[in-house]
């Protein structure tokens, strides 16, 4: 029988202003490894994100997914009185997490050079498009808008030219609430040697931009950048792509390394002349795709049964989720330091008001 595990965040306390995906999804996961978090809200209408369709319960099910087991206190940050209340909070916590326009916190005298002056160890997590500091600080911007202005978009065009649209929120989430939690639990092993937080500066267009490295090599190495569609991972080579099954589905398809290649060629039947795929590339993407149309989704899955291809039918997500979903949302936490799940659901409005009268002893 294995030992419970204990929360390896147990006892830090976070007050959170952050709305929607980026910063609440970090605070998630501190509250799931153990965290106390506080999510400040307006009063009434709350995290924007509860208001959104479809409904389960009370909010919306992507509030609930993201904030589950937190504390709510809603607090008009323009009312002196509340404001004060918050950071008296703000001042017994160890992290501090916010997604406001530079210079908001500070307008408010909520910033970090106010609240570390009475609590220095403070590690104060500041999430925005852009940093806090630029000629682009103050622009809004949401994921798409980040992913176009690095020059992501651009690097895969459908048939007829146009870049296709994400699939997943990935500079919501690749580059504010990932880079925001590790840098917070960064600071926090730092505090723990000096004493003394820090004011972390989260940017999630400049975050994004490591997702790009192959092509930031590519033009390291040659001065050239590559054109869309055409990077082994982007389109150009017939070893990285999605082909159109007989019935309508999808094959994706990726035998980068020689022997897996030489083993797709084989069970797909290719002909021997498009095997060299570096002789001609496009025909060779032809070719494959002619092979792989020949049969159903079903057909290469059975086919690929117990062989080193690297190729998988594209599921929907009806196929890849358990049968009724999920209660909680999947999270990349090691069993090995996750308690067992708590069933705390997500707080209802101002539910723990109380809270602003000082955190429990």
């Amino acid at each position: 029988m294995t030992a419970p595990v204990t929360a390896p965040l147990a006892g830090l306390r976070v007050v959170d202003f952050s709305t929607l995906l980026p910063g609440p999804l970090a605070t998630l996961l501190l509250a799931e490894s153990g965290a106390e978090v506080v999510k400040i809200e307006r009063p009434g209408q709350g995290d924007e994100m509860r208001s959104y369709q479809p409904r389960l319960g009370t909010a919306s099910a992507n509030f609930a997914l993201l904030n589950r087991g937190k504390l709510s206190v809603a607090a008009d940050l323009k009312d002196p009185g509340r404001r004060d209340a918050v950071a008296e909070l703000m001042r017994g916590a160890d992290v501090v997490v916010e997604q406001f326009r530079p210079g908001v916190m500070d307008r408010l005298g909520l910033g970090y050079e106010r609240i570390s002056r009475d609590n220095p160890g403070v590690v104060y997590c500041s999430i925005t498009g852009h940093g806090q500091h630029g000629p682009r600080a103050d622009r809004a911007g949401h994921d798409l808008t980040y992913l176009a202005e690095t020059g992501l978009l651009d690097l895969v065009r459908g048939a007829d030219g146009d870049p296709p649209l994400p699939p997943v929120l990935v500079a919501d989430i690749a580059g504010g609430a990932y880079p925001a939690l590790f840098n917070i639990l960064l600071a926090l092993a730092a505090r723990e040697r000096t004493g003394r937080g820090s004011h972390l500066d989260v940017s999630m267009a400049d975050n994004v931009r490591p997702l790009a490295y192959w092509a930031l090599g590519q033009h390291r190495a040659t001065g050239e950048w590559p054109e869309p569609s055409t990077g082994l991972v982007t389109g150009g080579s017939p070893r990285y792509r999605v082909y159109r099954t007989a019935d309508g589905r999808h094959l994706a398809a990726a035998p980068l390394e020689e022997r897996f290649w030489r083993r797709f060629c084989e069970l797909i039947e290719l002909p021997e002349r498009f095997r060299d795929d570096a002789a001609d590339p496009a025909a060779t993407i032809a070719a494959v795709a002619e092979r792989v149309a020949l049969r159903t989704a079903a057909d290469w899955e059975a086919r690929f049964a117990g062989q080193d291809v690297c190729c998988a039918v594209v599921a929907t997500l009806a196929e890849a989720f358990p049968a009724g979903g999920t209660d909680a949302l999947p999270l990349p936490l090691a069993p090995a330091l996750r308690p067992a799940a708590s069933g705390r659901p997500y707080p209802a409005l101002d539910e723990h008001a109380a809270l602003l009268n000082g955190w429990p002893r």
